[in-house]
């Protein structure tokens, strides 16, 4: 699979993400529903904490891609939503991390909602990959 940064613009950079991308090659896609804070029972885990849900919602993001013979690596598109933006940028340096550390910048929208699911949740993210 080849990515294509597309990127008119370079001030999203700094924010750790492309305008687009162009992707080629691939033969598979998955198309990820939103994962939360949620456990393998679907108990909100952290309640209120962002720093800790922002991690466990990757943690099921990679699980689901793991399932489907994927890796964080794969992911084309990744959005967020949180009932918190100034909390949620406070802490979205733990996303951050990970991603860099798979080596991409998806493409995607950050949105303020006035809640998820269930109570305590504070951070939902919606994951495409393709391999």
């Amino acid at each position: 699979m080849k990515r294509t940064p597309v990127d008119p613009w370079e001030w999203n950079i700094k924010f750790g993400f492309h305008q687009g991308e162009v992707v080629e090659g691939h033969r598979r896609i998955l198309v990820c529903a939103g994962q939360t804070a949620l456990d393998e029972n679907g108990e909100v885990v952290q309640p209120g904490d962002m720093a800790a849900q922002i991690g466990l919602a990757l943690d099921n993001v990679e699980a689901v891609l793991h399932e489907a013979g994927m890796r964080l690596s794969d992911v084309v598109r990744l959005n967020q939503y949180t009932t918190d933006m100034e909390l949620y940028l406070q802490h979205v340096g733990v996303m951050g991390k990970r991603l860099e550390a798979a080596g991409i910048a998806p493409p995607g929208t950050l949105l303020q909602v006035s809640g998820l699911a269930f109570p305590g949740l504070v951070v939902e993210l919606e994951a495409t990959a393709v391999a």
